[in-house]
């Protein structure tokens, strides 16, 4: 009789192979590309057209420290592996993009390589500006070289090991990331490949409302589905479902109104979708804003995955109606009713009753302030309850107003809030 054969070396052997495809993986990615020789005359129109871009994009935001020089880097993006800081825009000839070709910035826009080769982290979203037609970067490039100069040195990122290593984001780009410019869908109008390029692309507005792995990524199977932001403290609900941010059912008109003035549909924006009116779409032209509402009004409806309902103890509401009665009710009415145009209703309002409890708890903790746009220059705000209430009391008001007047969302508990805060 025959001894039977030990699998060890089959195991072995397929152990090596997969180590051969992860290394020719990784050294398929560190290869990167070359940057290529591009020349590119500033006109007044394309300066313009770059200006318009950087709107559309909301770069300004994440390329300026809290009360630094605009476009001069320093703004920290907060991840759950670590810490990312941001470049410096400003045509530095030092610590900016004084030194780069047009070749160069195009090549950190399409491909997600750095001056000197080095792979960059996503938080600069170029899976989304690898979109982006040659002319549009070029338009972007001079623009950027039109801002005024600021010296500042890069802070490194403060990541954790093995996310800082070269390495493990040629992975996650292996998995998460491929180039190519935007292809307009011949089956679709003008109006919506418009739209679709610009939300996609430049706007990048799946950065934030997209389903995400544990290593960060999404595909395009995820994207617009709604998730954590990175930072942990705001939620960006799901594009797709209309009980949370989609717009599939509103006017184009109401749609336009929300990206122009931070108002419309009977929704106001808060928190970071605030800030991106603020700075970017508000100044768009309503040709570009029209587009935009196209596109996300076309996208398919998917409903987010609710968990079974469960109410809150007794108790824990009945403390909640009671801290509402006096500090909220006075604004937001004794039903939730609200004030029509001064103050939004919280009954059925999906901002309440979205599956995340996270921006309703934000909100307490830091009030509710909308952008101060050409169409809407003195929007009221709500007042911080950060240092007022505890984190007991405000889960109690969060559990009420998710659950009153006939909200059906999840209660929420003090860790939910100490996360938050």
């Amino acid at each position: 009789m025959s001894a039977r054969r030990s699998p060890l070396p089959l195991v072995l052997g397929a152990f090596l192979l997969g180590l051969l495809v992860l290394a020719a993986v990784v050294w398929w990615q560190l290869r990167g590309v070359p940057a290529p020789t591009r020349e590119v005359t500033a006109t007044p129109a394309l300066i313009a057209r770059g200006e318009q871009l950087a709107r559309a994009g909301n770069c300004m935001a994440c390329h300026t420290a809290r009360g630094g020089e605009p476009w001069s880097g320093g703004h920290v993006v907060k991840t759950p592996f670590g810490d990312l800081v941001s470049s410096n825009l400003t045509p530095d000839p030092d610590t900016g993009l004084g030194g780069w070709s047009a070749g160069e910035f195009w090549r950190a826009l399409h491909h997600g390589q750095s001056r000197d080769g080095r792979l960059l982290y996503p938080a600069f979203p170029y899976t989304h500006t690898t979109l982006l037609q040659r002319d549009d970067v070029d338009a972007l490039y001079a623009y950027l070289r039109t801002l005024a100069p600021v010296r500042r040195e890069h802070e490194p990122h403060r990541l954790r090991f093995p996310y800082n290593t070269q390495a493990a984001l040629a992975l996650w780009r292996a998995m998460y990331f491929e180039p190519g410019e935007y292809q307009p869908d011949t089956s679709r109008s003008a109006e919506w490949n418009q739209g679709a390029y610009l939300v996609r692309g430049v706007a990048h507005c799946a950065a934030c409302h997209a389903e995400r792995s544990t290593l960060g990524g999404s595909g395009d199977s995820a994207a617009f589905g709604g998730s954590l932001m990175p930072s942990g403290d705001w939620w960006a609900p799901s594009l797709r479902d209309p009980a949370e941010a989609g717009v599939q059912d509103w006017s184009l008109d109401d749609v336009v109104a929300l990206l122009r003035t931070g108002r419309g549909g009977g929704a106001s924006t808060l928190g970071p979708m605030a800030e991106v009116v603020l700075h970017g779409t508000q100044h768009l032209p309503e040709a570009d804003l029209r587009a935009m509402a196209v596109f996300l009004k076309d996208l398919p409806v998917q409903p987010v995955k609710r968990p079974a309902f469960e109410g809150a103890e007794p108790a824990v509401l009945a403390r909640g109606g009671r801290l509402y009665d006096n500090h909220c009710a006075q604004c937001h009415g004794e039903q939730g009713q609200g004030a029509q145009g001064i103050y939004p209703p919280l009954a059925g309002h999906r901002a309440v009753t979205q599956v995340s409890p996270v921006n309703t708890v934000q909100a307490i903790l830091s009030g509710g302030f909308g952008p101060a746009t050409a169409g809407h220059p003195r929007p009221f705000g709500m007042p911080p309850y950060r240092s007022l209430l505890n984190d007991e009391e405000i889960a109690a008001v969060a559990s009420y107003v998710r659950q009153s007047w006939g909200n059906k969302a999840g209660a929420v508990s003090a860790l939910d809030v100490a996360r938050v805060r």
